[in-house]
């Protein structure tokens, strides 16, 4: 492949709702633009971007695909993103690099939630986007329905480019408004007779194409002019009006193709090579120094790597967009995320899993390299002095979660790598050892992405594993002031333990003051505060230790000892061992031994005093609450609002959004778990949900007693 100016080239994310023929499209250009002999199919297993066991298993593409093509003088760069939520991560990374979007739209359903879901980050990231409706010879296909919806979704934006004369099984004719022509197909599909638009569709040709005319010249000011005076625009005034247009985001153009028939596909080529804006049209990236970055192919050389996929017989493939410069073979550069120094030894450009040579890429173009020693997705690589760091990119938060362990407890390290090296080929997936639930959480976008993960544990690394619903990480607190007091003495020979600790503990209210009496069983209780430590706490809240002890009934010496008691009593909470959070603990009196006391044994007392006071200090169990964003269909509107009824959610609000409902609602954690797979089968998988965490709220009574029963029956398991 020969070397292509920065102008020349075009970086596209191809995009839509899973089954809408993504990967079958990718083929049909492959094919068309001489990079494959012969076409895959996904049945078959053998198409270029699903290329990977598990997209070979389940029919599915998990791994956004990068793959060039040559046409017509210009190189098209395009990334072959997953459809499904689940695997958004790919779609999000892809269109962070890409300049313009190729978006898929399935023929015989119209706008799918898929497609909603990504078009927001599109929105979001502010990226040009151009449709293409695929499967216009499906027996189910509606080209007027799949218009409408969009124009209802997007409004006038959308602008048809071509139409085609009939849908379905004898779909073979399309009329290219920007041409004037009609192109027909032979059974083969591929290349089409370019003929004269018959008599039946002139009218509507000609009007529709008006239509198209006014679109793009209301972009140009001295195109609008020559409209007006004219009548009319030629195809070269009608491509620059749209050119820009769609840069602006202020044009959304229709295509037609069936990408199983190969029909249309050459043409869309042409037309992306034409139109489709490249790097130099587009704003240019931001440094997180604030400091614009033009893509000059004469400027300093500056890598950004954006996705990492690990091959069999060849390690890792690290994936860059040239953002400055032309890098070459055997450049030098300085990785600025990690302080180290790299040498590209080889330059790809990718249709998959195969690699072609190129000496250079100059700026604005994607390519690929192996064998990097220390780097990582989202690094960012220099020549010599040139400081220049691009900000991380924004992944959608996690929706779905599961304890995960080895089946073979003697695989733990062995999974662990496995898991950490997965979330480089997808940032999606999450991995935390949680110290708080004792176990290893993995977080995705939903069952799918996680069953994809275990299959690959599975028939990849040969590690059988279990998942299991994870603990929820509730928080306990106190409700009222309580008081207790302990003595831990110990002595077996020689040298003894002595500690006694007294204190009160009360809840953490911000700027409530600490009371100079307190009154338990008729006595009352002094305080005098000497010293307060107030301590943010890491997993949320506050401890206030107060230290009240007068007389030298207690050394001070040994106070940092009765707190280090305390914490650990609060880094494992007496009632189901959670956290605890939002105490006040006052020490106000205690006893010590002029031999035996020592740091253990206060540690010991101040824990043992605090649990005594927590249990009767009324105390309460919080449970973790998230905002939940539900994107439904009108249809299921009801069946969806009952489903959260009865996981304990409030209604927060309900929004109508051009066909959809937007639910906002305030859900418990709890009830969570396993929303993600409930809602695909209420809505037949036209649903989408976000959520983020929102609050700690009280549990209601009957669940805090089945949590502390639990608790009881495991400790007593335990022992």
């Amino acid at each position: 492949m020969r070397s292509y100016k920065t102008e020349e080239i075009r970086n596209i994310s191809l995009l839509g709702s899973s089954g809408a023929g993504k990967t079958t499209l990718a083929e049909a250009m492959l094919f068309e633009s001489g990079v494959i002999k012969r076409r895959g199919d996904i049945a078959s297993g053998n198409t270029v971007c699903d290329y990977f066991p598990v997209e070979k298993e389940y029919g599915y593409t998990v791994f956004s695909t990068v793959f060039s093509v040559e046409w017509a003088e210009r190189k098209l760069n395009f990334i072959d993103c997953p459809g499904s939520d689940d695997f958004a991560g790919g779609a999000v990374s892809a269109l962070n690099i890409a300049d313009c979007c190729l978006m898929v739209v399935n023929a015989q359903y119209g706008v799918e939630v898929g497609l909603i879901n990504q078009f927001r980050h599109i929105e979001r990231l502010h990226k040009p986007a151009i449709f293409i409706v695929n499967q216009l010879d499906h027996e189910k296909a509606d080209f007027q329905m799949s218009i409408a919806q969009l124009r209802e979704r997007y409004g006038s934006k959308v602008v048809v480019t071509q139409y085609p004369v009939t849908c379905g099984p004898s779909f073979n004719q399309v009329v290219d408004l920007l041409r004037m022509k009609m192109y027909q197909w032979g059974a083969e599909g591929g290349k089409p007779q370019v003929l004269e638009i018959p008599d039946s569709e002139r009218a509507t040709a000609e009007e529709m194409r008006q239509q198209l005319i006014e679109s793009a010249a209301e972009h140009e000011e001295t195109l609008m002019d020559r409209f007006f005076e004219q009548g009319s625009l030629s195809e070269e005034e009608i491509v620059e009006g749209m050119r820009k247009g769609i840069v602006l985001g202020d044009m959304y153009p229709v295509f037609c193709v069936s990408a199983a028939k190969d029909m249309c596909v050459r043409r869309t080529m042409e037309f992306l090579g034409d139109v489709a804006p490249h790097v130099t049209e587009m704003p240019n990236p931001i440094t997180t120094e604030a400091e614009e970055v033009a893509p000059n192919p004469s400027g300093p050389i500056s890598l950004y790597f954006f996705k990492t996929t690990v091959e069999p017989h060849i390690g890792e493939v690290s994936y860059f967009k040239v953002m400055s410069g032309t890098v070459r073979e055997g450049c030098d550069l300085i990785n600025i995320t990690r302080g180290s120094k790299e040498r590209l030894g080889q330059l790809f450009v990718v249709a998959g899993q195969t690699r072609t040579k190129v000496d250079e890429l100059a700026a604005g173009d994607i390519g690929a390299t192996v064998k990097l020693k220390d780097v990582r997705r989202g690094n960012t690589l220099n020549e010599k002095d040139c400081s220049w760091q691009y900000p991380a990119i924004e992944y959608p938060a996690p929706k779905f979660m599961r304890a995960i362990k080895p089946v073979n407890s003697a695989d733990a390290e062995k999974m662990s790598e496995a898991l950490h090296r997965m979330m480089e080929e997808d940032p999606t997936w999450i991995v935390e050892q949680s110290k708080e639930l004792r176990q290893t959480i993995v977080y995705g976008q939903g069952e799918f992405h996680l069953r994809t993960l275990k299959w690959r544990l599975e028939h990849n690394d040969k590690i059988l594993t279990e998942f299991s619903e994870p603990r929820i990480p509730y928080r306990e607190t106190i409700t009222k002031a309580a008081r207790a007091d302990y003595r831990h003495k110990k002595q077996s020979g020689g040298a003894g333990q002595f500690g006694e600790v007294h204190l009160i503990i009360q809840p953490y209210v911000e700027g409530e003051n600490i009371p100079e009496v307190y009154k338990f069983g008729g006595q009352e209780f002094k305080i005098t505060v000497r010293d307060r430590q107030e301590i943010p706490l890491a997993w949320g809240g506050k401890l206030v230790f107060i230290n009240s002890v007068v007389g030298g009934a207690i050394d001070t010496r040994f106070m940092p000892a009765i707190l280090k008691g305390i914490m650990e009593r609060m880094e494992r909470g007496p009632l189901t061992g959670s956290y605890a959070r939002d105490v006040v603990v006052i020490v106000y009196d205690g006893k010590m031994h002029p031999v035996d006391s020592n740091e253990v044994s206060f540690m010991l007392a101040g824990r043992n005093a605090f649990s005594a006071a927590f249990r009767e200090a009324a105390p309460k169990i919080l449970e973790p609450i998230y905002d939940v964003e539900v994107s439904v269909p009108a249809d299921y509107i009801g069946d969806v609002m009952s489903d959260l009824q009865g996981r304990r959610a409030v209604i927060m609000g309900m929004n109508s959004k051009k066909g959809y409902e937007q639910l906002l609602a305030k859900v418990p954690l709890k009830e969570l778990m396993n929303y993600s797979t409930a809602l695909s089968s209420l809505s037949g998988g036209r649903a989408s949900f976000m959520m983020k965490f929102a609050s700690y709220e009280l549990v209601p009574t009957e669940l805090q007693e089945k949590l502390l029963k639990s608790y009881a029956e495991e400790q007593e398991a335990e022992d």
